[in-house]
């Protein structure tokens, strides 16, 4: 099992900035990749960013520019660094691992952090 923990969320006036990060625990083998996953109220969930452990990166259009994912492979976390945020970021961010072993693949989730983009 791997546990996460996210943190940074919160309040953001339209144009600001904020960073969510995410720390993996428990028992990791490959870490495939890290990444962040939206659900916004009445919208479908969408995958914001992820980014593999060769450094690969993906984006959701509508971020791209203005959201930049790291991780730190080390210390197995992955941060999600917002910026110029708009009011159609508001939602609640969930961090997603997928972790290789043994030929399976084995999705693991956040509890989730409230973005919320308002004046």
């Amino acid at each position: 099992q791997v546990q996460l923990v996210e943190s940074g969320g919160g309040l953001v006036q339209p144009g600001g900035s904020l960073r969510l990060s995410c720390a993996a625990s428990g028992s990791i083998h490959s870490l495939d990749y890290m990444g962040w996953y939206r659900q916004a109220p009445g919208k479908e969930g969408e995958l914001v960013a992820r980014m593999f452990r060769s450094g690969a990166t993906t984006y959701v259009d509508s971020v791209k520019g203005r959201f930049t994912i790291s991780r730190d492979n080390a210390k197995n976390t992955v941060d999600l660094q917002m910026s110029g945020l708009k009011a159609e970021d508001t939602a609640i961010y969930y961090c997603h691992v997928l972790d290789i072993f043994g030929g399976r693949s084995y999705n693991y989730w956040g509890q989730g952090t409230q973005v919320t983009v308002s004046s």
